[in-house]
């Protein structure tokens, strides 16, 4: 099992090192707060656990096989992505406008500030949006059971270990946004990591919308 468990583990690095949707949209929620970061995190696992557990049940083959099915979930994720960029760059242009880079629940209304539930929703909302997250579970998981394992219940259990794996992993992003927060609490910095953030949201959006 541990021959099993040490790759898997290095699998699941390099899965998370590499940049994408979820990564951009962790940074930005982590720079409203480390609630707000930690939120987007779980929500973020908690599709990779789903998508995990669907993969076991083998229900995901279902996007591969359909091409309807397969391009609905894409421009619905396409969608999801340009949605998160906008708010991301009308956020920029508030802060160009003057207002505060960080909220400060004393000096404000506390409800203006967004919950930590809509942190999690976006992070959810993000991942089970995405087809690519979907069909790489899929083909990920099962490189990872041993031979003579019961597939089900090893596939839910290597999700779940894949899922606390980034949760510790995507926590250093959120600690390292909120070691920066005297650099990143100043409004240009914001706007501009804003503007970053929401750019990079849109290309991932529209690229999702027109590939093949």
């Amino acid at each position: 099992m541990l021959q099993t468990l040490l790759p898997f583990l290095g699998a699941c690095l390099l899965v998370a090192a590499s940049p994408g949707p979820s990564t951009v949209l962790i940074i930005r929620r982590s720079l409203i707060g480390r609630r707000d970061g930690m939120a987007t995190v779980l929500g973020n696992e908690t599709g990779v656990f789903v998508w995990g557990v669907v993969a076991a049940f083998g229900l995901t083959a279902l996007l591969t096989a359909s091409r309807l099915a397969y391009d609905v979930m894409r421009v619905v994720g396409a969608v999801v992505l340009v949605v998160f960029g906008v708010q991301a760059l009308r956020s920029a242009r508030r802060l160009g406008e003057g207002a505060p880079a960080v909220p400060d629940p004393v000096a404000v209304d506390p409800s203006a500030r967004p919950s930590a539930w809509a942190s999690y929703r976006a992070g959810l909302a993000l991942n089970l949006a995405n087809p690519k997250a979907a069909v790489f579970a899929l083909s990920f998981l099962p490189q990872f059971v041993p031979a003579g394992a019961p597939k089900l219940p090893t596939m839910v259990a290597l999700a779940a270990l894949w899922a606390v794996f980034e949760v510790g992993y995507y926590a250093c992003y959120v600690w390292g946004v909120n070691r920066m927060r005297r650099l990143i609490d100043r409004a240009s910095v914001r706007r501009r990591l804003e503007q970053v953030s929401g750019g990079v949201l849109i290309a991932l959006g529209v690229r999702m919308a027109v590939e093949g």
